[in-house]
């Protein structure tokens, strides 16, 4: 009895049935009232309320009279439940079930460098997953040996049965226990795979993981999954990528950052560097005063766009040193600097616009 069926197949079989016990071609003493048996449960059937009521309390006229449990109709002696029977026992003959299914899907967990996300690398890596038995080939048979014909269903993977129901006994349609719906029995398994056309094993697999991409980001890769049951087709694996921090870069999007530290006399005076890029070196011009915070833009040498053409940008961030620790020699020579200056040590000012402060709140405004 399936609770499930859709209206239209409901009225599917009414239709059938209506055809098989009408007055005028059946020719049976209780025509009559097999017909109306049949226009009866058609009629709580296909109404979603006293269904709904017949589902929940059993009730055969489809009415909630606080109840449970089924009755009979007419007084026709069979349970009003023998007529699902009759409307659905015999559906869904299809044959016999396939053995083969398709493998699952898989999601594995893969590690790269900065360096590699902004330029793409092609990977290694190792995966312990079904594959196909390499003993039988997916037959699930021990060599030399093929499934038989099951002998209980003849290879239709079902057996009919007869059933008593309203309408008198019918044959109702069951799956083979045999067999189990296969229609064909596996007498000799394959020794190493015990029947199942797949085995686990660990192989490796080469990846091409694509310049631009971050942590979360996922490739699927089609059918690398797990070998389905029986020789049937592999599912698909995903990698999911996770990025390692990198020591001296920090990504924003596809921005990275990283900062420059130079001493606080080159700053005074300014200087020419070389700064280390995932491009090689490269050329950096610190203009004479330049402050802390200061932020020097490389254009083109951030991580390359993901889906679409070109890369970020480079963004240094100058940071000054100031000297921690000074010989004798190196205090004069600053505090006759000061003296010329005529910098004070006593009292500091407030900064009202411009360097970190004007950065800084041109940042918070942004947010």
């Amino acid at each position: 009895m399936s609770q499930d069926a859709t209206g239209e197949e409901i009225k599917k079989a009414y239709r059938k049935l209506a055809r098989t016990y009408h007055p005028d071609v059946y020719k049976g003493e209780d025509a009559e009232d097999k017909f109306k048996s049949v226009t009866h449960a058609y009629e709580v059937l296909s109404d979603p309320a006293k269904r709904r009521v017949y589902d929940t309390t059993g009730n055969e006229n489809g009415t909630d009279t606080g109840f449970g449990g089924g009755g009979s109709y007419a007084g026709s002696g069979f349970a009003f439940q023998d007529i699902f029977e009759t409307f659905f026992g015999g559906q869904g003959q299809g044959g016999p079930a396939s053995r083969t299914r398709r493998g699952q899907d898989a999601l594995i967990n893969v590690r790269v460098e900065l360096r590699e996300a902004v330029f793409g690398v092609n990977k290694t890596i190792e995966v312990e997953t079904a594959v196909v038995c390499p003993t039988c080939d997916g037959s699930c048979c021990r060599e030399g040996t093929s499934p038989v014909t099951c002998d209980i269903c003849g290879g239709h993977g079902q057996v009919q049965r007869p059933v008593r129901s309203i309408l008198g006994q019918v044959m109702t349609v069951a799956t083979c226990g045999s067999c189990e719906g296969y229609g064909t029995i596996i007498k000799d398994p394959c020794n190493e795979c015990a029947g199942a056309g797949r085995v686990r094993r660990r192989r490796s697999l080469t990846i091409k993981v694509p310049a631009g991409v971050g942590t979360g980001t996922r490739i699927q890769l089609s059918r690398q999954g797990e070998a389905g049951v029986a020789g049937g087709s592999a599912g698909d694996l995903y990698v999911e990528m996770r990025v390692n921090n990198d020591p001296a870069f920090i990504r924003e999007g596809d921005d990275l950052h990283a900062t420059l530290g130079i001493p606080m006399t080159a700053a005074a005076l300014g200087t020419d560097v070389s700064f280390e890029t995932f491009d090689g070196e490269q050329p950096i011009s610190v203009k004479p005063g330049t402050q802390s915070g200061e932020v020097f833009t490389l254009r083109g040498f951030g991580v390359t766009h993901l889906r679409g053409h070109g890369r970020g940008d480079l963004k240094i961030h100058l940071q000054v040193e100031t000297p921690t620790k000074l010989d004798a020699e190196q205090e004069e020579l600053l505090k006759k600097l000061a003296a010329v200056r005529g910098d004070t040590f006593t009292e500091g000012k407030l900064v009202t616009g411009g360097g970190v402060f004007s950065r800084l709140r041109d940042r918070l405004g942004n947010l």
